[in-house]
C-alpha cells in the first residue's frame, strides 16, 4: 500500500499506522480464520479508556459515514486476561492469510477501510489532543 499517501498527503506506514495519540491504535490482523481491522483503545486506566470511547461515540456518525458501514463497538473487552481494551472493529470471517487464494479478499477488505480510517482520523484526531 506504499503508493497510497495519507489523506494529509504524507507518506504513511499502513501496517503500523501512527495515530499520534499514545493509547489509540489502528490495528489490522489476519490469521487462519478471519481478518479484522480495529480502532483499539489501550489506556491502562478504565476511566480514561472510557473517556476515549465516549469521544469516539460522539464521532460515531462521522466514522460510519467515512467507512460507509457500521462497525462493532465494544467497551472494556476482557477477553485477554492480561489486559482490558476497548475496540471499534469489523471482521471478515472464513478467510485465511495462509491461503493465497484468499489474499485478494483480505486486501479488498483491509485497504479501503484503513484508507477510510485515515480520512476520518485527519478530522477527528484533534478531539483527542490533551486527553
Amino acid at each position: 500500500m506504499n503508493p497510497v499517501p495519507s489523506s494529509g498527503g504524507n507518506k504513511v506506514n499502513w501496517i503500523n499506522y501512527h495515530t499520534g495519540v499514545r493509547e489509540v491504535y489502528f490495528r489490522m490482523n489476519a490469521d487462519g480464520h478471519e481478518v479484522s481491522i480495529a480502532i483499539t483503545l489501550e489506556h491502562r486506566e478504565a476511566a480514561m479508556q472510557e473517556l476515549y470511547f465516549e469521544q469516539f461515540t460522539e464521532l460515531k456518525t462521522l466514522l460510519h459515514t467515512e467507512l460507509q458501514e457500521e462497525w462493532v463497538w465494544q467497551l472494556h473487552d476482557k477477553s485477554d486476561p492480561d489486559r482490558m481494551i476497548s475496540r471499534i472493529y469489523k471482521t471478515l470471517p472464513n478467510v485465511s492469510v495462509y491461503n493465497k487464494s484468499h489474499w485478494p479478499d483480505l486486501i479488498s477488505f483491509l485497504k479501503p477501510r484503513i484508507i477510510a480510517l485515515d480520512r476520518f482520523w485527519e478530522n477527528a484526531k484533534y478531539r483527542f489532543e490533551g486527553l
